[in-house]
């Protein structure tokens, strides 16, 4: 699969009708999508600024520095690069295998990231806790991504029922657009930000070591 086969498939996505998120349904079908979009997603910003605190009190730069300031912008991607999938792209066999194959990466990333951490700098049991929160939040968005396309979980299970299960299609009927850019302003604010200054402040720390 090449980028050029599928771009054209993305062009006018954002034309198509959007898919509504009723807020007064109380089926299962729209109470999950709801508390996945509303509950699941939003519960990454509270612990992944409790966590960048935490780096900050124990002087992670002056510690472990920059080599697990790296691998926190690692977890991130693995953690954020499906998120966007889920978020934009058709749920099919693709999709769901992608997003649960980077919630296994993203905890084992997350053994690296402590065990080079411990020998560093204090861990204390509350970031311990919040650490325990982070790495299950991906499973937590898969599990009830499969719930709302089980039929694509069934096809998973076959090896896919045609080639579109492994290929990336936008949404049939995209999310609201200012849900998107709402979600994507918020990242931007509780985790980008806040990490992206994690890692200059270490690179900084570094150079600095190393100066003549």
């Amino acid at each position: 699969m090449t980028i050029v086969n599928t771009l054209p498939r993305w062009r006018g996505w954002r034309s198509r009708p959007d898919l509504p998120v009723d807020r007064s349904a109380d089926d299962v079908e729209n109470a999950s999508r709801r508390f996945l979009l509303y509950g699941v997603l939003p519960l990454w910003f509270a612990p992944a600024i409790a966590d960048w605190t935490m780096h900050r009190r124990t002087r992670i730069e002056d510690t472990s520095g920059l080599r697990e300031s790296l691998i926190h912008t690692l977890m991130m991607a693995e953690a954020g690069g499906p998120v966007v999938l889920g978020l934009t792209a058709e749920i099919n066999p693709l999709v769901l295998a992608t997003m649960a194959g980077a919630a296994l990466v993203h905890g084992a990333t997350a053994v690296w990231d402590v065990t080079l951490a411990s020998g560093e700098r204090e861990i204390t049991p509350i970031e311990q806790h919040v650490h325990s929160f982070l790495e299950v939040l991906p499973l937590t968005a898969v599990a009830f991504t499969a719930c709302l396309h089980w039929d694509q979980v069934r096809s998973l299970l076959r090896g896919g029922d045609s080639r579109r299960s492994w290929r990336l299609h936008p949404k049939p009927r995209p999310l609201p657009a200012g849900y998107l850019a709402g979600f994507a302003a918020a990242v931007t604010v509780f985790i980008a930000l806040p990490y992206g200054e994690e890692l200059l402040r270490c690179a900084r720390a570094q150079a600095a070591r190393h100066k003549p």
